[in-house]
């Protein structure tokens, strides 16, 4: 073996190594390209996805936000309604104290108080109402007037037991039932 086929054998061994490292190379270029193409598909598909779940969620979120607006704003009105309603109710009580029915609906109240608490017993009322009071308790009628729509409120002397006949206290314990009636 001469030495020029001793180096031409090297020589074509050495382009036969280069072409298969050129070709592995070219393999793994290959293989790298694709897999980081599939990598920011897949990111970007990931992405999307996470950004419709959020859309989707943040329009629920929205809707159930104004929803929830709409139902206090009819509560709300409901109440103002209501209230109104309410106020209109203490409007006819007060006219009512000024009717000639009245009176009677005093005496009445009275007689329950005394039928509750006994004939000892402390009255009071209104500035208004302290004549007609006067005459129906005598000395127990207390002069301080209270601070009611209507009515009377009855004590027993010693204070241990108290009733208030009073228009604001019977419409507030009845006031749901008024509610009721009024919607």
């Amino acid at each position: 073996m001469t030495l020029e086929l001793l180096v031409a054998e090297i020589r074509a061994r050495g382009e036969r190594e280069l072409a298969t490292e050129s070709q592995k190379f070219e393999a793994e270029k290959a293989r790298l390209l694709a897999d980081r193409t599939q990598r920011a598909t897949s990111l970007q598909n990931d992405l999307r996805t996470r950004a419709e779940a959020e859309s989707r969620r943040e329009r629920a979120q929205r809707v159930a936000a104004a929803r929830m607006q709409s139902r206090k704003l009819e509560y709300e009105a409901q109440e103002r309604a209501m209230n109104d309603s309410l106020g209109a109710v203490r409007t006819l009580l007060a006219r009512f104290t000024e009717g000639d029915e009245y009176p009677e609906a005093l005496r009445r109240m009275y007689a329950v108080a005394t039928d509750e608490l006994g004939k000892e017993l402390r009255v009071s009322g209104r500035s208004e109402d302290a004549a007609l009071l006067k005459s129906l308790a005598g000395r127990s009628f207390d002069p301080t007037p209270a601070p009611i729509l209507g009515g009377l409120i009855a004590e027993t002397t010693d204070g241990a037991r108290r009733l208030t006949l009073s228009f604001d206290e019977l419409l507030r314990l009845r006031e749901d039932r008024v509610r009721s009636l009024l919607a």
